[in-house]
């Protein structure tokens, strides 16, 4: 027959209760380990990472822009009088000299118009030398009218004094005496009148001719000036240059009916060339005028200075003028692209490093510092000022000597260390 045992199942049992508590407690334990655990380092290839060295020292301060040259004179040749084109006697590329006709232009209307005014001209001058005539005869009517009245006033004072005479002797009685006074004051009256009509009519002639010859003086001047327009439908070069281009939008063509103002060509003077550097507008802030500028021209470097700053953006950058002081080199033309790069300034003892992908002036941003002999990089806050073109200066965060990963690790942007191998 069994026999209970109640104490070895009870001893079972505390076994049991044991192992399940004892696997609980190294699963808690495991558990806790396991969040405790820093998240495994990422391996970067050291080859697909730029690194540079914080230096300490003269930092140049340079920014960069594409370009073209440009000539520094160019004229845009525009009609004065709308017009036809007739004939096109200078293509683009060509050199030209300032009175060489570039195109001919037809416009029967002002033509015409002066033939109009050349008759107009024509009849207003023989009416001033009509009106002329006519005023002059008035007044040497007049002249001859003084002359009679002189005459006559010189018998009749002659006369007035005899009579005096006579009348005093009793010869004749004394109503014959005021008889021939009375008629020696009228004559004087008369003749002083008409002494002043003829000082008259010699102003009213010379009014009276410079109103026609203004008039007519009008008429020549339109004459001129229509006569300009017929000689301005021969479209010159105005310099001495280079025929750049005909019509400002496309090619001219015979036929063309141009209005007044259009552009009909360009001419430039190729030998005299400056550049037109496009700034991004970010880094324009302290372009000035009179900063040195080396322009690169993909076959030689030309040394210049800043001779405007466009006040205005376009597109985002701002165009900087350039003049050149160095000899051009060969095969440099309009409209070549260059390269030009501007000193800023030159600040010393200062903390700079390479410029790194995301490193934007006066900003904040995480950069790796290389440290354990190279092998490991981690994340340090650095505190960025002034740019250039190649290097940005360090305000906080790094020292001289220090090395920094420069590409873009934006990849790791949740790690603070990266192990590079």
């Amino acid at each position: 027959m069994d026999i209970e045992r109640p104490d070895i199942a009870q001893a079972q049992r505390r076994k049991r209760i044991f192992w399940f508590v004892s696997a609980g407690v190294i699963i808690l334990l495991m558990t806790l380990a396991v969040s405790r655990l820093e998240p495994a380092v990422p391996a970067v290839a050291k080859s697909i990472v730029v690194q540079d060295t914080v230096k300490k020292g003269e930092f140049h301060r340079r920014v960069r822009g594409n370009g073209t040259l440009v000539p520094e004179r160019i004229l845009w040749i525009p009609t004065r009088s709308q017009g036809r084109v007739e004939v096109i006697r200078v293509l683009p590329g060509a050199e030209v000299k300032a009175d060489t006709v570039l195109v001919e232009l037809s416009n029967p209307e002002l033509t015409q118009a002066v033939q109009e005014l050349e008759l107009q001209l024509k009849a207003a001058e023989a009416e001033n030398e009509k009106i002329r005539l006519e005023l002059e005869n008035q007044r040497l009517s007049l002249e001859a009218s003084v002359a009679a009245l002189k005459a006559d006033l010189t018998e009749a004072e002659f006369d007035a004094e005899i009579d005096e005479e006579l009348a005093g002797e009793g010869f004749i009685s004394e109503f014959s005496k005021r008889k021939s006074r009375a008629r020696a004051d009228v004559l004087k009256t008369q003749y002083n009148t008409e002494e002043k009509r003829l000082s008259i009519a010699g102003k009213l002639v010379t009014a009276q001719l410079t109103a026609e010859r203004a008039r007519t003086e009008q008429i020549r001047g339109r004459l001129q000036l229509k006569r300009q327009l017929v000689k301005s439908l021969n479209i010159r070069a105005g310099i001495d240059g280079v025929l750049q281009k005909l019509g400002e939008n496309e090619l001219l063509q015979v036929g063309q009916q141009l209005p007044i103002g259009a552009n009909v060509a360009r001419v430039a003077i190729p030998t005299r060339l400056m550049a037109e550097i496009k700034i991004p507008e970010t880094q324009a802030k302290d372009v000035q005028q009179g900063q040195n500028v080396s322009v690169d021209t993909r076959n030689g470097i030309v040394e210049g200075r800043v001779s405007r700053v466009d006040p205005s953006v376009n597109n985002g950058t701002v165009t900087v003028d350039v003049t050149l002081s160095g000899p051009l080199p060969k095969g440099a033309r309009p409209d070549l692209s260059v390269d030009g790069t501007i000193e800023l300034e030159t600040v010393s003892d200062v903390l700079y490093v390479g410029r790194p992908v995301q490193g934007q002036a006066e900003s904040k941003l995480g950069l790796f510092r290389v440290v354990n002999d190279g092998k490991e990089a981690v994340r340090v806050p650095v505190k960025l000022g002034r740019s250039s073109v190649n290097y940005i200066e360090i305000i906080d965060g790094l020292n001289a000597g220090d090395r920094v990963v420069l590409s873009d690790m934006s990849q790791w942007d949740e790690y603070d260390r990266i192990r590079l191998k």
